[in-house]
């Protein structure tokens, strides 16, 4: 749990009254390989604290195709955020790739701790800021940078993250075929 308010406090500072009250908050659970935080068409509840593994956030199309939007590594947030603030059911499944140690807590209790402590709802705007700028940031690179350089960043945003999971899991997040990953692999290994 101290990782959770260490990760916290560098995003925005919070005090012991916070912190201890974000330690009453969220609760330890475990999340095995495959296992799901939140499926797609459920009620989003919780948001969670992802203190190790890998979780992947992905949505499907109409013809039963995946696409990985988003990898979080621990430490990180992860949760159905755009369900929470809606109250709508959940598009964008967040699977873990790996053992994952999560702690989470009730996104309505987490709302009520910001209506109490100015530090609390200040951390959430923060949170919320950080995550608009990845998006956008992701959604630039998608449409500018071809699948060399985008794989460059994602070697390092995520260092070892291929040593991890399934190459077509990084294919799938890059917007490529396994095939044309494992040809970007093959080129960059023979220029280095």
């Amino acid at each position: 749990m101290e990782k959770l308010v260490a990760y916290l406090n560098q995003i925005s500072p919070i005090g012991k009254e916070a912190s201890r009250l974000v330690y009453e908050t969220f609760e330890p659970g475990f999340l095995e390989a495959n296992e799901c935080f939140v499926r797609e068409g459920q009620y989003a509840q919780n948001v969670g604290f992802l203190e190790s593994g890998i979780v992947r956030a992905y949505f499907v199309n109409d013809r039963g195709k995946e696409y990985n939007k988003q990898f979080f590594v621990g430490p990180s947030l992860i949760g159905a955020y755009t369900s929470l603030l809606t109250g709508k059911q959940n598009r964008i499944a967040q699977q873990a790739l790996t053992d994952c140690r999560v702690w989470k807590a009730p996104f309505r209790r987490i709302e009520a701790l910001f209506e109490r402590y100015h530090e609390l709802e200040r951390l959430g705007r923060k949170i919320a800021e950080y995550y608009f700028l990845e998006k956008e940031k992701k959604e630039l690179e998608m449409a500018l940078l071809d699948a060399e350089k985008r794989y460059l960043i994602l070697r390092e945003e995520f260092p070892g993250i291929e040593n991890e999971i399934p190459q077509y899991h990084i294919a799938s997040y890059l917007g490529i075929s396994p095939t044309q990953l494992s040809r970007v692999r093959n080129k960059l290994a023979s220029a280095g």
